[in-house]
C-alpha cells in the first residue's frame, strides 16, 4: 500500500487542526449560543475557579502554587490540585496513535482522522467556555497536555497531538506492537477530574483483557465516550502485514485485516457508552460534535 500526495493524510499538521476552529465558529454564527442569564450575551469566565475539583499527578506546565501537599506526602509523588466553578466543563481527549492506527486505504490514516475529529471537538469545547486536555498514546510513550481553557489551551492540545503523532511515525518502522488500550484508560483517573467528559478516538484494537473492567471503573465518575475510527475498505482486505511508503520515501509496515479483538469477557461492553463510528476515508463532519460533553 502506498500513500501518495503531500502527506496531509499521513502526517498531522498543526495548521490543519487549527483550521478546524473555523467550522465551529461558522456553526456558532448560524446557531448562536444564548446564556441562561438575562441579556442574551455569552459570558466566558476567566481563571481557574475556587472550588477544588480533584488532585492529580503533576504534569509539565502545571502551576506549582497549586501543589497538593497532602497527596504529595501520601504518595511520594508531586500532585496538583485542580479547581473549577459550578459551571465549569472539562472535555478530555484521548488520541490512539498506536501502530494499528497508522494506516489508511484512502483519504487519511486512521490516526490522522482521529486527530482531526478530536480537534473539532476540542474547539467546540473551548469556544463554549470549557477547558480541554489531552492524552495521546503511542507504542513508545504517552504525551499528556494538562487541562486548560481558552484558545491557548486548545493550541497546547494541538501541539501535543502533532508531537505524539510524530513520535508514533518515527517508531513505526521498528515493527512495535500495540500496548493494551486498557493501560491508558487506567491512567485517566489520575489526571482527569471527576465529572469530566472523556472522548476516546481509537479503532479499539488490542483492548486488553481487562478493558471492560477498567472502562467501567473510569466511567463511574466521568462521562466516557468513544469515537471509533474505521476504514470501510478493511472488510475486503485479507489479513497480513502490508508495506506503506510514506511521502518522504521511507517505508513502514502495518498489520491489519482479519478478525478484530473479541469483546471483553467481563465488564460493560460499548453498548453502555455513547459511541460514534467514523470512516477515515471520509472528510471530517460536524456529526462528530454529537459526542460533545
Amino acid at each position: 500500500m502506498v500513500v501518495e500526495g503531500d502527506g496531509s493524510g499521513v502526517c498531522i499538521r498543526a495548521e490543519h487542526l487549527i483550521a478546524q476552529r473555523a467550522f465551529i465558529l461558522k456553526r456558532e454564527r448560524l446557531d448562536p449560543a444564548i446564556t441562561t442569564l438575562p441579556g442574551g450575551f455569552v459570558i466566558r469566565r476567566r481563571g481557574n475557579g475556587q472550588v477544588i475539583a480533584d488532585s492529580r499527578a503533576y504534569a509539565d506546565g502545571d502551576d506549582i502554587r497549586h501543589v497538593d501537599r497532602g497527596a504529595t506526602a501520601r504518595t511520594g509523588k508531586l500532585h496538583i490540585r485542580t479547581f473549577h466553578d459550578e459551571r465549569d466543563k472539562v472535555t478530555f481527549l484521548l488520541a490512539d496513535f498506536r501502530p494499528s492506527m497508522l494506516w489508511g486505504m484512502r483519504r487519511a490514516f486512521r490516526s490522522v482522522a482521529a486527530a482531526e475529529n478530536l480537534a473539532r471537538l476540542g474547539w467546540q469545547a473551548t469556544e463554549a467556555g470549557g477547558r480541554v486536555g489531552l492524552m495521546a498514546i503511542t507504542a513508545e510513550e504517552t504525551v499528556i497536555v494538562p487541562i486548560r481553557g481558552r484558545v491557548s489551551g486548545m493550541l497546547a492540545v494541538i501541539g501535543g497531538l502533532v508531537r505524539a503523532h510524530d513520535i508514533a511515525l518515527d517508531a513505526a518502522p521498528g515493527g512495535l506492537s500495540d500496548p493494551p488500550l486498557s493501560r491508558a484508560l487506567a491512567g485517566l483517573s489520575r489526571i482527569v477530574p471527576r465529572g469530566a467528559a472523556v472522548v476516546i478516538a481509537s479503532g479499539l484494537d488490542s483492548r486488553g483483557a481487562d478493558f471492560g473492567a477498567v472502562a467501567g471503573a473510569c466511567a463511574q465518575h466521568r462521562d466516557l465516550r468513544f469515537l471509533i475510527v474505521e476504514d470501510s475498505t478493511l472488510r475486503d482486505l485479507p489479513p497480513g502485514r502490508y508495506p506503506i511508503t510514506r511521502p518522504d520515501g521511507s517505508r513502514m509496515g502495518a498489520n491489519f485485516g482479519g478478525p478484530r479483538d473479541a469483546p471483553p469477557a467481563s465488564g460493560p461492553d460499548l453498548g453502555a457508552f455513547t459511541t460514534l463510528r467514523i470512516d477515515a476515508g471520509m472528510p471530517v463532519s460536524n456529526d462528530v460534535l454529537a459526542l460533545a460533553g
